[in-house]
């Protein structure tokens, strides 16, 4: 059954929640009952194989759900941050970008296995073993994060109709909130599948997009491979690491993704079973984020070799006009098109987030255009008032960067939880990777605010 309320504003409630499927925490699991259909085990404890597996569910039926997510990964937050760091460090900071790539890869999937296992998502087990005023307080943060990442994806998508049609920036944000809020009419219930192939379709355009430059002036491979060594230049390269770093692991895609594999089932439809459901949601992050990560990688590359040392270039449309100037009107105008559905998919997946964290932490089920109308008026006040909507931008990344840790310690601890995951919990192998990794962005984001107060930035 899927988690999240549909555009209606229905609602799954809390006992209906615990006895899904997948759940360890379904009564039925605890309680061995005579009627349960044996093709139905606790995930957690039975090695058993269900009637779907008999049936030979496809591995295209599975895939879909990380795709969605990989979205957040190339949205105009990571326009900016790459071709900013590409035009001003060429080749240095790649490795950062390779990095979080690869830590992305471990994080979204860590996200799919706890909603595939618990039938629930981080913020819903967030929202059960919180107390009051903890949930509150993680939401506030959560909240921030929410309306950093959508400012990035408005302004983003705004200065795409600038671009394409001469539209103000203001308008174009109004535009790009319209359209957004109509494509999430097709997310939940039995339509969610047509949201996912939309986003997919989007994707495509969005690869093309960003990566039509590359063939006009292919870069050098041992100057790109150079980049792969770990390396900064001053405290503004950090800086832009973190910035890099904010816009490749998107906090709201964590808290997403364990939604995501159960909405991508419409209610009564038969799944997978567990075993079947982890392998294939493993090859759906690798592919998603491996195209997500092939994007961003284009992006910094493109900049590096096409852009580097030009003025202007620290901002998106000025950007636009260099490629327009060294590669031609036409491979211009693709990025263009590649931005504006950049922005419209990833502002839509970016306010399902918000939905699912308000529901799961507040028990609060909002109607999907009011958590819309939340995140996207503070993005149309910084294109009214701002003189540099990419700065903007760009700050919003950073404060991406200093909400990862919020989600993926939470993470952390409940694919490590006994209790929530039965035998597939962590290994002591993963579990410290996953350590490794929290720890090293913390520490990122621990300089990071060094170097801001310190006014280094």
């Amino acid at each position: 059954m899927s988690d999240m309320s549909d555009m209606s504003g229905g609602s799954v409630t809390a006992e209906q929640s615990a006895r899904t499927p997948n759940s360890p925490q379904s009564p039925s699991a605890s309680q061995p009952s005579l009627t349960r259909h044996p093709a139905q085990p606790h995930p957690a404890q039975s090695t058993q194989p269900t009637h779907s597996t008999h049936h030979g569910h496809a591995l295209a039926s599975i895939l879909g759900p990380a795709f969605v997510a990989a979205v957040a990964y190339v949205d105009p937050g990571n326009v900016a941050a790459n071709i900013t760091s590409g035009a001003r460090y060429g080749y240095l900071l790649v490795w950062v970008l390779v990095l979080a790539n690869l830590m992305s890869v471990l994080i979204q999937y860590q996200s799919a296995k706890l909603g595939i296992v618990t039938g629930k998502s981080l913020p819903q087990i967030l929202g059960e073993r919180m107390g009051d005023a903890g949930r509150y307080m993680f939401f506030m943060q959560a909240e921030v994060i929410a309306i950093a990442t959508d400012l990035a994806e408005v302004i983003g998508g705004a200065i795409a109709l600038r671009l394409l049609f001469g539209l103000p920036l203001f308008w174009g944000g109004c535009v790009i909130g319209a359209v957004s809020t109509v494509l999430l009419w097709f997310q939940g219930g039995r339509t969610h599948r047509v949201f996912e192939k939309i986003v997919i379709a989007m994707l495509l355009v969005i690869t093309f997009g960003f990566i039509a430059g590359l063939f006009v002036d292919p870069p050098n491979g041992g100057d790109v491979l150079a980049g792969l060594v770990p390396r900064f230049r001053g405290a503004d390269s950090v800086l832009m690491a973190s910035s890099i770093l904010g816009a490749t692991v998107m906090p709201h895609a964590i808290y997403l993704h364990s939604t995501l594999v159960n909405d991508h089932y419409a209610p009564g439809e038969e799944k997978p079973d567990t075993r079947q459901l982890l392998r294939g949601s493993k090859i759906d992050v690798v592919w998603a984020l491996a195209l997500a990560g092939t994007v961003n990688l284009a992006l910094l590359v493109l900049a590096a070799n096409s852009l580097y040392g030009m003025n202007g270039t620290d901002t998106i449309e000025g950007a636009q006009h260099a490629i327009e100037m060294v590669l031609g009107p036409a491979v211009g105008t693709i990025f263009s098109i590649g931005l504006l559905a950049s922005s419209l998919s990833s502002t839509s997946v970016g306010t399902y987030a918000g939905s699912e964290i308000m529901r799961g932490l507040l028990h609060i089920h909002a109607p999907m255009w009011a958590c819309r109308v939340v995140t996207l008026v503070p993005a149309l006040v910084v294109l009214w008032f701002s003189a540099n909507p990419t700065y903007a931008l760009v700050i919003g990344q950073v404060v991406l960067s200093i909400g990862i840790p919020f989600a993926i310690i939470p993470l952390m601890r409940y694919t490590r939880d006994q209790e929530l995951m039965g035998k597939y919990r962590d290994s002591m192998v993963k579990h410290v990777v996953f350590l490794l990794v929290a720890v090293l962005i913390i520490a990122l984001n621990v300089v990071l605010v060094y170097l801001t107060m310190t006014g280094q930035n």
